[in-house]
């Protein structure tokens, strides 16, 4: 990416899209070599009052913003122990049929869902990096340009093959 920008690629109107290109990684090239990257990420800070508001928590702890990695982490490991909570055991059948059972609604997902298979389904967000003229403030880097649903993001568990799901 940073050599695509030191050779005009994006100056030139060609885009890049990049795979598991977070957060993290347009901070640490900087708004001049990534600007234009197209990407998708399951979270951005900036998204909306609840991922703003979990953002400033985890700047305040970290010195910098989250990206869909440690959002998701820290989704998973809440919605684990409310299913532990719902459950009242950490046995682990129960706790995984009460994780099939629950929605996840939180600064992560909304309406997301752990299907048979144990993968998460939720919306993923299609992003573009901004321009540095464009951004406004410090980790204001993405510029949103679509939602792709959850159902059209992840494969069916009914597809994925695993053992773990009855048909």
């Amino acid at each position: 990416i940073k050599q695509a920008a030191e050779f005009g690629i994006v100056a030139g109107g060609q885009r890049l899209a990049a795979l598991l290109f977070t957060l993290a990684e347009v901070h640490g090239l900087g708004l001049q070599a990534a600007q234009g990257v197209v990407l998708t990420e399951g979270y951005y800070w900036d998204r909306d009052d609840k991922s703003r508001e979990f953002a400033d928590r985890f700047f305040k702890r970290t010195g910098r913003m989250p990206n869909m990695i440690q959002a998701g982490t820290y989704s998973a490991v809440t919605q684990y122990l409310k299913a532990v909570d719902k459950a009242g055991t950490d046995e682990t059948e129960a706790v995984a049929k009460e994780l099939h059972e629950m929605p996840v609604n939180d600064v992560f997902a909304a309406n997301g869902k752990v299907q048979a298979d144990g993968s998460m389904v939720h919306d993923m967000y299609l992003y573009q990096v901004k321009k540095p003229e464009e951004s406004k403030k410090d980790w204001d880097y993405y510029k949103y340009l679509a939602t792709i649903p959850g159902d059209k993001a992840f494969m069916k568990a009914e597809d994925s093959g695993c053992p773990l799901v009855t048909k």
